[in-house]
């Protein structure tokens, strides 16, 4: 069966698979803190009584979460371009991984936030607390203790969703693969090759996700791994 399969080409291409793992370990890590950003704002506008704030963030998650990643891509891509408005390859993988992880993140922090009993809301009321202090005092170090291990799980779906940016030709672990495929005739070398260093990364965001959620003592709220 390996009979066909060559561990040497493999092996002529591994720095190419190199380049294309840190730069894949790059781009989830930069499109990770801008998902994070937008969740915050997004969260924030959604916890407001305002319909203002609130209505707009609202939309905006419901429309991220029920269309593709991979429309929401190729409109930045294709679509901007027609508006007048050109970004560079790299920009356009990163702004479309942090907008759509952005939408999820928002939720996950919400959850936590609410996941907090009235009770200390409350308390916190009676003894005279602002907002501002109920948020950075009471609230928000809980939340951000049940809301770690699921955004390490959407961390590893942000990593996943990064190997769609191939189809825009950024150079990343599934663009490797695609070359090694290309300039050989190998697709079985070029995307086993790839799948095994997406292995490595999703085991060590998982360990991760286990480990913080152990060391916590919390059990994960709801994540998309």
């Amino acid at each position: 069966m390996l009979e066909n399969f060559s561990f040497r080409t493999i092996v002529e291409y591994l720095p190419l698979f190199g380049e294309g793992f840190v730069a894949t370990l790059w781009l989830s890590i930069v499109s990770f803190a801008g998902a994070l950003a937008v969740g915050i704002i997004l969260c924030a506008m959604n916890l407001q009584r305002s319909k203002v704030l609130k209505l707009p963030a609202k939309m905006y998650i419901d429309a991220i979460r029920a269309t593709p990643l991979l429309a929401q891509l190729y409109f930045l891509y294709f679509g901007l371009p027609r508006l007048g408005v050109v970004l560079p390859e790299l920009f356009v993988g990163i702004l479309a991984l942090s907008l759509n992880s952005g939408a999820y993140i928002a939720e996950i922090i919400r959850a936590g936030i609410l996941s907090i009993s009235r009770g200390q809301v409350e308390a916190s009321v009676a003894s005279g607390m602002t907002y501002a202090q109920r948020m950075r005092l009471v609230i928000l170090p809980q939340a951000i203790r049940v809301t770690i291990p699921p955004l390490l799980g959407q961390a590893i779906v942000l990593v996943k969703d990064s190997a769609l940016l191939s189809l825009i030709s950024v150079a990343e672990l599934t663009r490797a693969g695609q070359l090694l495929a290309s300039d050989r005739f190998m697709p079985a070398e070029g995307f086993i090759t790839t799948a095994a260093c997406y292995l490595v990364l999703y085991y060590g965001l998982k360990s991760m996700a286990h480990l913080s959620a152990r060391w916590l003592g919390v059990r994960p709220i709801g994540s998309r791994i």
